[in-house]
């Protein structure tokens, strides 16, 4: 819903932009004048648009040309209109100060302005692009005194992939290249697997195959996130009209892609994991998601009672989409707590903002005995890019009090 608020105040910006360019070449010869009026009128306005008409197309290839489009779009207008606004607080400050002096130099202040508009959003664009698909490895150590039947284990966890327009085949394979290049004890998927729209999917039958090639000693898990529902979605934002929590579920295809991609799938439940002996590993519970549950349920098991049937001198990691809850999982005895959800905001300075809105946004962090890691995720929602923070595969070595 919070599309809905944001989508005027985004075009009424472009709009703003747009008799900003005008006005700028309203004194050049006509046919510059001309010229770019309609060159400012096609980036300003039409292809923004891209964006609404790849969201009324119906599926198939103009809609993936359409809506890809946009989602670059997306990135290079933010940055667009952040120069804009910065630009012209700083003239506006300059004015207030200088006063009357200031008509002397208005001129090149315009001229300096349009420089640094164009330069940074470049900059910051390209950037962006450049570095939304850069996959990297996060390491993480975690001692223990819980006992295991082994030493330690290493868990590979990844979140976030949204597979469909940003995120394909091609990722995919590269994604489990390095994932097996670890040699994982464990594979954890902390939900967003699909970007809402199944029919998104460039290939479905040979994603399921390449995610099927991820090899782990004793098994790959999966949860699903609040994007891991069949739901119309608009630049990153989703729309469930008239629907209320719970009502928004997954499709069919949706779930025999998990099972068909090698993936245990956990839902308010809980894996033993044991050794060639028969020996207790740790134990992996996984949780619904906090916003949208899925499965037609419009709630999930308080984190006090998770834990109820588990033994607690073994060791406990739990998989939950969004980092919430954490102190309430730590008194019930979790001892890891794995999530994804928040991208380390994406893009700047979201990178920066994401920090107000959660407790741990990224990261390693501990409340009380429990460690709470956060992923900023291999995929992307929205614009296609990434500044200031990457794209990753998160490594943890846990290792226990045998």
């Amino acid at each position: 819903m919070i599309a809905l608020f944001i989508a005027p105040l985004y075009f009424g910006l472009l709009i703003i932009l747009l008799i900003k360019s005008i006005k700028y070449f309203k004194n050049r010869k006509k046919v510059v004048f001309t010229f770019f009026t309609i060159m400012s009128f096609i980036v300003l306005i039409l292809t923004p648009l891209t964006i609404v008409i790849g969201f009324l197309l119906p599926t198939g290839t103009a809609k993936r040309i359409f809506t890809s489009v946009g989602n670059y779009w997306l990135g290079i207008s933010l940055y667009m209109l952040i120069a804009v606004g910065i630009c012209d607080l700083i003239r506006l400050i300059l004015k207030i100060v200088l006063k009357d002096k200031y008509m002397s130099i208005d001129k090149m202040c315009k001229k300096i302005s349009n420089v640094i508009v164009v330069l940074f959003t470049l900059m910051m664009s390209i950037y962006g692009i450049s570095n939304a698909h850069n996959l990297q490895i996060s390491k993480y150590d975690i001692e223990t005194d819980k006992i295991s039947a082994v030493q330690d284990i290493n868990v590979v966890l990844i979140s976030d992939l949204h597979l469909g327009y940003n995120v394909g085949t091609k990722e995919m394979i590269n994604m489990v290249d390095k994932i097996n290049s670890l040699n994982p004890d464990v594979v954890v998927m902390a939900g967003d697997l699909f970007d809402n729209e199944y029919e998104a999917l460039d290939n479905p039958e040979e994603l399921s195959t390449i995610l099927s090639g991820i090899k782990s000693k004793y098994g790959n898990y999966a949860v699903y996130g609040n994007h891991d529902i069949q739901e119309k979605i608009l630049c990153g934002f989703t729309f469930s009209w008239g629907k209320n929590k719970g009502e928004v579920v997954s499709t069919k295809e949706m779930d025999e892609f998990v099972t068909k991609s090698g993936f245990t799938f956990l839902y308010d439940d809980y894996i033993k994991i044991n050794d060639e002996n028969g020996e207790t590993v740790a134990y992996i519970y996984g949780r619904p998601d906090y916003e949208k549950p899925n499965f037609g349920n419009s709630t999930r098991k308080e984190p006090k009672y998770i834990t109820k049937e588990i033994n607690n001198d073994n060791y406990i990691i739990c998989v939950d989409h969004e980092p919430r809850e954490l102190n309430e999982l730590a008194e019930a005895g979790v001892d890891l707590d794995l999530n994804g959800h928040t991208h380390n905001g994406q893009v700047w300075p979201g990178t920066y903002t994401i920090n107000l809105f959660w407790d741990n946004a990224y990261g390693l962090k501990y409340y009380g005995d429990m460690a709470d890691i956060v992923t900023s995720g291999v995929g992307l929602f929205g614009p296609n890019m990434r500044t200031g923070c990457k794209a990753e595969i998160a490594e943890i070595f846990i290792h226990f009090n045998k």
